[in-house]
């Protein structure tokens, strides 16, 4: 495992699995934390700028993901590298 490796690849399908860094559990929390309180300020008056507002973050998550996978995004199946 690199310093850069924060998520485990998925074993099927495509994408990341579970953070294996502290790293990637950061991340993960502070997605989760922006996307409710982003969800439960602005849903309710303003659901457009809800959806510009998670849309972007959902975006940047992905990268971050995408970027700092153990092995990068690619199909996998049965377990094969």
């Amino acid at each position: 495992m690199s310093d850069d490796d924060w998520f485990a690849p998925k074993r099927f399908g495509y994408g990341a699995g579970l953070p294996i860094a502290w790293q990637g559990w950061a991340v993960v929390v502070l997605y989760s934390i922006a996307v409710i309180v982003a969800a439960a300020t602005l849903m309710p008056q303003h659901p457009g700028i809800a959806i510009g507002v998670i849309v972007p973050l959902t975006a940047a998550f992905l990268l971050i993901c995408a970027q700092h996978t153990r092995g990068g995004w690619k199909w996998r199946w049965k377990g094969e590298e």
